[in-house]
């Protein structure tokens, strides 16, 4: 009796609606999943600007956001102070209850998930991550973790590859446009990605060839209604927001009269 269903979770669980969806009647399915996006920062970028975008792509509500920046690429001439800076930036993020005033950083949303993220940064660390800051719980109780930054990351590394959905700031070193489009493009996700650079040419070429539903130039996380939200490959199926998304709540119908004589 149900002609759509629209999910916003896993991919493991999308998934299965969709196996579901085929099994059953075939119903309209969209879908807005994981994702694993790149935050790519251009050595002309201006860099405190840039370190800070970084930070929010990520540590926005404890990286728990299916469109967190989770990946930070930044080039080679700037590597070094973009780490010193973010490792401080990450720092000065204050914890604690998050509906007082004044405090930037919650917990996660349960045992499981804190759990979850803790071992992923020590996996992380284990192949070859270079731990900067953070790393562990912050205080003894509830599900705090501290604003985490890995650095040197390289690109096999788990927490390179997998979904977090935690406060992990992976910071990894590129050189070329050509390699970091490659790069960041080799992943099973593509729902979000973020361009940081002065050139517009850059910035265009960047726009076109980054396999993501989203691409935001010099800003993260900007969502307006009427601009289409979602993923390519196992980031989603279908968009939410804009007329696209109004046209995966309808159908297309054609109908055709043969007259037998004309009327004017």
């Amino acid at each position: 009796e149900i002609d759509k269903v629209a999910f916003t979770g896993s991919t493991k669980v999308g998934q299965m609606i969709l196996q579901a969806a085929g099994k059953s009647n075939c119903k309209n399915v969209t879908l807005e999943l994981g994702g694993k996006s790149p935050c790519i920062v251009f050595a002309d970028a201006d860099i405190d600007e840039a370190v800070e975008i970084a930070h929010h792509a990520i540590f926005f509500n404890q990286g728990q956001c299916c469109a967190a920046g989770s990946r930070t690429y930044v080039q080679d001439e700037i590597y070094d102070e973009f780490v010193r800076k973010a490792v401080a930036r990450a720092k000065t993020r204050t914890t604690g209850d998050p509906m007082q005033k004044g405090i930037e950083h919650g917990p996660q949303v349960n045992k499981m998930q804190f759990e979850k993220v803790l071992s992923m940064i020590e996996q992380g660390v284990k192949e070859g991550a270079k731990l900067q800051c953070g790393g562990k719980r912050h205080g003894k109780k509830g599900y705090f973790i501290e604003p985490t930054v890995l650095s040197d990351v390289p690109d096999d590394n788990v927490c390179a590859k997998e979904e977090i959905f935690g406060p992990v700031q992976t910071i990894i070193r590129f050189r070329t446009v050509e390699e970091v489009v490659e790069r960041a493009n080799n992943s099973v996700y593509g729902l979000a990605s973020a361009v940081l650079t002065h050139d517009l040419d850059i910035a265009m070429k960047m726009s076109q060839q980054l396999r993501a539903g989203s691409v935001w130039v010099n800003c993260y996380d900007i969502f307006a209604t009427q601009a289409p939200f979602g993923g390519y490959k196992q980031s989603g199926t279908g968009r939410e927001l804009g007329e696209y998304g109004l046209q995966q709540y309808s159908e297309v119908k054609t109908v055709t009269i043969r007259l037998s004589s004309k009327n004017s």
